[in-house]
Order: C-alpha cells, then structure tokens, then sequence
C-alpha cells in the first residue's frame, strides 16, 4: 500500500479502550503515518442487531517512525493512546513485511479483507449478520462470493447461505455453541 522511507519502521501504540479512531485522528493532526485496520461486526442489544464499525486489533493500532529523526514520546501523549509498546527503553518495532502485508489486504475503506482458502468441511464462524458469532461448517462453495454453510442451531442442523466476506476458519479444541454446551467437533 505505501511504501516508507528507509529509514521508518512500524510501532505498535496502545490505546485507551475503544479509542483507536481518535488516537488516529490525533497522531494525523501531528502528520504521523498510521495504519489503522478494521472490521464489521453485528452487535445484539435488546432483541436488535447492530452493524458497527470495529478495529481489527481492538486497543491497538500502528504508528510508523524514525526513531532517530521523530520526536515519538510525543506519541505516547497523544489524546486516545495509552502508550508505545516498548522494549526497554526503546518501542519494539514490528517485524519488517507484516504491516506491508496487512495493508495489502485492506481495501480502500481500511477494512481488512482476509481471504482464507475456504473449501468444504471447514469449520468457520460466522461474522456478521442475524447470525453472528455462530460456529458451523462449509458445506459447500456457491461461486465465489458465496458459501452454503451448516449450522448447529437449538440441536437441529440447519443450511443456509453467507457471503465469504461474513465467514472466517475457526480454530477452536474445544468450541462452545450458541446454546453453551461445549463440543468437541463442529457439529457433534
């Protein structure tokens, strides 16, 4: 996405709860680069579901610096950031070619796309939508936008159909289901 000078590397800034959009905001008012990724989610609240906007890293978001030519204990008293996160005396910095990475699969809105190579059998987790948070089963691919998934619902197995930008693989032992029974397979 961009690439930084020679010189500049990413650091990890901490921020105060639910504060990365203001901490972005802030460290841009004092012309530093930041990358801030994020996500949708679907919230329940009384009987209603809510889309919201939410950072991929909840309380974190990267700064890029030059340790020697930036004044970056400056960012540790910006409005919204807890702090760098440090190694000793100095921030630690991000190992090179992941916040490159991470860029390249953000589209333009700042939204992280994760394209897993999603196929039948693979266990997901549904991240948006009236069923969100819900762990089920690909049961099979519908084009490429689109996957029809298996559901344990109430004890009863139900299909339907998610876009693949609403899924992620799950990576779970021991997964718990919407009704709080703890499985030991997707859908036992």
């Amino acid at each position: 996405m961009n690439n930084l000078p020679r010189d500049m590397r990413w650091y990890v800034a901490a921020t105060l709860p639910n504060r990365e959009k203001l901490a972005e905001s802030q460290l841009a008012n004092q012309k530093f680069t930041t990358f801030f990724p994020r996500r949708h989610k679907t919230v329940r609240h009384a009987r209603k579901n809510q889309n919201r906007v939410v950072s991929f890293f909840p309380g974190y978001l990267f700064v890029a610096l030059d340790l020697k030519n930036t004044r970056w204990r400056s960012v540790n008293g910006t409005i919204g950031v807890k702090s760098l996160i440090m190694g000793g005396e100095r921030p630690l910095p991000v190992p090179e070619g992941v916040v490159e990475h991470l860029q390249q699969m953000t589209d333009e809105d700042g939204f992280l796309k994760l394209r897993d190579e999603l196929k039948p059998g693979d266990r997901i987790r549904v991240l948006n939508g009236p069923m969100a948070d819900m762990i089920g089963e690909i049961d099979r691919l519908d084009g490429k936008h689109r996957a029809r998934i298996l559901l344990d619902l109430l004890h009863s197995k139900m299909h339907t159909v998610v876009p693949l930008d609403n899924v992620s693989k799950h990576h779970s032992a021991g997964l718990l289901s919407k009704t709080g029974v703890r499985r030991t397979s997707a859908l036992s």
